[in-house]
């Protein structure tokens, strides 16, 4: 088992990786942090540091910021650490076979699905906008493949009709916090043993662009709700008004039957668009250089809707 002379290196970098580098760090000897480096964010395209960093800052561990782990002075760093244990959570970069070979108890992931369902980088978005009912932690040790490594532990969750990828990244990060404390005694010790995915059910989750937030009216309202709150609160959904976005944050549908595709209506006193199935009711809006707001409040301002 891992004692206080052997080393533990993390790799992580968005909210979501926080609270499994705290629980490492509270039961655990951590050496150091591997995280995605600071990147342009908001209207001025200041440099922001990833969730990560700001912990690892917090929690005196030293870090490291490659933009590649291939680098020389990446790969020199690592083995300077001496990992006896790699443990990753949605770090958001490749591990190259030298990294997996590199501790001797190997590398071990926190991923937010049950694998093998949504493999890949946006399993949480992916399963709303399946409109899977459960999803749930998956702790594998990592091997050459995207998120198809042998699986140690699982822990389901059910996902509330109103859950948004936001609401379900806290849920989810906090279990696997739990789940991965749970789970690395019993397999460090030798009595847990990694057993094989079965390749039955295998879905993958590919990585997300903006462009994906665009609403396509030709879809039916039940999809495009889940699709609002999968994508909420990045990249988020919007569709197009009077030549710019008008962004989506919340919605809700209305089996009412749609008088046509993509129509502009007033229902309930919101803002409403007719699809090839139903009509999704727009509550929550956020015009071009304005601020979020009702979609009732919207209409005021917008009375040629």
């Amino acid at each position: 088992m891992v004692t206080n002379q052997e080393h533990v290196v993390f790799m992580g970098s968005p909210d979501f990786a926080v609270p499994v580098l705290e629980a490492l760090a509270g039961n655990y000897p951590l050496v150091g942090v591997v995280t995605q480096p600071d990147r342009p964010a908001g209207r001025g395209g200041k440099p922001r540091p990833p969730a990560v960093k700001k912990s690892a800052i917090q929690l005196q561990i030293p870090y490291i910021q490659p933009e590649k782990l291939r680098l020389p002075e990446t790969m020199n760093q690592l083995h300077a650490w001496k990992p006896d244990l790699i443990i990753v959570a949605a770090f958001g970069q490749i591990l190259r076979q030298e990294v997996l070979d590199m501790a001797h108890y190997g590398c071990i992931n926190v991923h937010g699905s049950l694998l093998p369902r949504w493999r890949g980088a946006a399993p949480i978005q992916a399963a709303i906008l399946a409109g899977d009912g459960q999803t749930g932690i998956t702790i594998m040790k990592m091997d050459s493949g995207v998120d198809t490594g042998p699986i140690l532990s699982q822990h389901a969750l059910a996902i509330s009709p109103l859950d948004t990828s936001g609401s379900l990244f806290d849920k989810l990060s906090r279990l696997g916090a739990d789940l991965l404390l749970e789970t690395l005694p019993r397999y460090l010790s030798g009595e847990l043993i990694p057993l094989a995915q079965p390749e039955e059910g295998a879905t993958y989750a590919p990585r997300l662009a903006r462009e994906d937030g665009r609403l396509d009216f030709t879809k039916p309202a039940v999809e495009l709700e889940r699709r609002v709150r999968a994508y909420f609160p990045w990249p988020g959904t919007w569709m197009d008004w009077k030549g710019t976005p008008l962004k989506i944050s919340h919605a809700h549908v209305s089996e009412v039957d749609s008088p046509g595709i993509g129509l502009r209506l007033t229902i309930e006193a919101n803002p409403a668009v007719a699809t090839s199935a139903g009509i999704l009711i727009l509550d929550e809006v956020q015009p071009s250089g304005k601020k979020v707001m009702s979609g009732k409040a919207f209409l005021i301002g917008a009375r040629d809707w």
